[in-house]
């Protein structure tokens, strides 16, 4: 569907969700000719906001109570941007998250804000590099109940009867760049224990740059979270899983984040896939509260080079004492940086950990605590 107009109002946008008008309510917000922003912003995690007058209203659009505080009248937004509703119930203007997407048009230029009222959306989604500036947005109170959901897993088979492999499994996977979301479930609900083949089951694949997510929930067991490439920024997050839940070769910094195992018996959280010397990648966890269930490594080498930072953590009593697993390969505990700084609880206690982990000083982690690990000046403006 090609829209050349939009609803000037985010209030129009809400009763148009209410009333069921056969009408699209893809809204477009202008902004006065201002050049595109190659940054994220809190601006792009939110769909209402207040702007220039004090008028409000409180809709609600389902039977859970759910609102939409706020929204104001005032056509002219401090920022330009579509917003486009999902709602599975058939009150938006796609009843599918990937339908969503696809009214985005191809070499998009501003910013396009996906909103999901809450719902399990049973479906595969992928974002095309074609699509920047794509932001998917829930309500904060609701994200628990605000899921995109699927169950492929490695050994599965696509149409051509070929395997998915790990690569293709995610139920949600992020292609494009300057990509946000918040106030969302991502979810693979495939289980899996240390050892079971074909198993891996990604809830989230990313690959695009300059990525950001804030207070998301991802949820899987094995290969939870394939952090492929790219810069990202995980704030607030809440990641679970049992083996290499977190793993890929991106630069990402996990900020405040709850780090979960759901091991039963044995496994690991990060798995790095730096495998040349030269690559600027990496995993930084700080202030992460990392606990669960099982006994886990912090991370394993899965390349020559892994390197996996944990700072200022909570680490609970979840953690094999060695701490760090080389991947089965010697060779990679000379090239691997794995290392811990000022982390508390009875998990981060170093004593037992392998001989060829770092523990850092307060100098040598600095480049590792904040936003500028993932270039943040560059593209964030939080």
């Amino acid at each position: 569907m090609k829209v050349k107009a939009f609803i000037p109002a985010v209030i129009l946008l809400c009763f148009g969700v209410l009333l069921g008008l056969g009408t699209s309510r893809l809204l477009q917000i202008t902004d006065e000719g201002k050049e595109l922003r190659n940054y994220i912003s809190w601006e792009d995690l939110r769909v209402v906001e207040d702007v220039e007058t004090k008028r409000s209203s409180s809709i609600k659009v389902n039977n859970n109570n759910w609102l939409i505080s706020n929204a104001n009248a005032n056509a002219k937004a401090t920022n330009a941007s579509r917003v486009i509703v999902v709602d599975k119930k058939g009150r938006g203007d796609s009843v599918t998250v990937q339908g969503a997407v696809d009214m985005v048009p191809d070499s998009n230029s501003q910013r396009v804000k996906i909103f999901i009222l809450p719902g399990i959306y049973r479906e595969k989604v992928i974002v095309p590099r074609t699509k920047p500036y794509i932001s998917f947005i829930g309500n904060e109170s609701y994200a628990a109940e605000t899921v995109i959901s699927w169950s492929d897993k490695a050994s599965d088979r696509d149409s051509k009867g070929g395997e998915l492999g790990t690569y293709r499994c995610a139920s949600v996977t992020i292609e494009s760049d300057f990509f946000c979301a918040t106030a969302i479930t991502f979810e693979n609900t495939v289980t899996a224990e240390p050892g079971e083949l074909g198993k891996q089951a990604a809830a989230l694949r990313i690959t695009g740059d300059k990525a950001m997510f804030y207070r998301v929930r991802v949820l899987g067991s094995q290969d939870t979270l394939n952090d492929a490439t790219g810069s990202h920024y995980f704030y607030q997050c809440y990641i679970q899983g049992n083996v290499d839940f977190i793993f890929g070769n991106a630069k990402s910094l996990y900020q405040d984040c709850d780090i979960r195992s759901i091991a039963k018996r044995y496994g690991a959280i990060a798995a790095h896939h730096r495998s040349i010397e030269n690559d600027d990648t990496g995993f930084s966890f700080v202030n992460c509260d990392i606990s669960g269930s099982g006994k886990v490594f912090l991370g394993r080498a899965w390349g020559n080079f892994s390197r996996t930072v944990y700072s200022n953590c909570f680490i609970d009593d979840i953690i094999i004492p060695v701490g760090w697993n080389d991947w089965g390969d010697p060779d990679r505990q000379s090239k691997v940086l794995f290392g811990e700084y000022n982390c508390k609880g009875r998990g981060a206690e170093r004593r037992g950990r392998v001989p060829w982990s770092k523990s850092f000083t307060q100098d040598e982690v600095k480049p590792f605590l904040g936003r500028e690990f993932i270039y943040g000046d560059q593209w964030l403006r939080l």
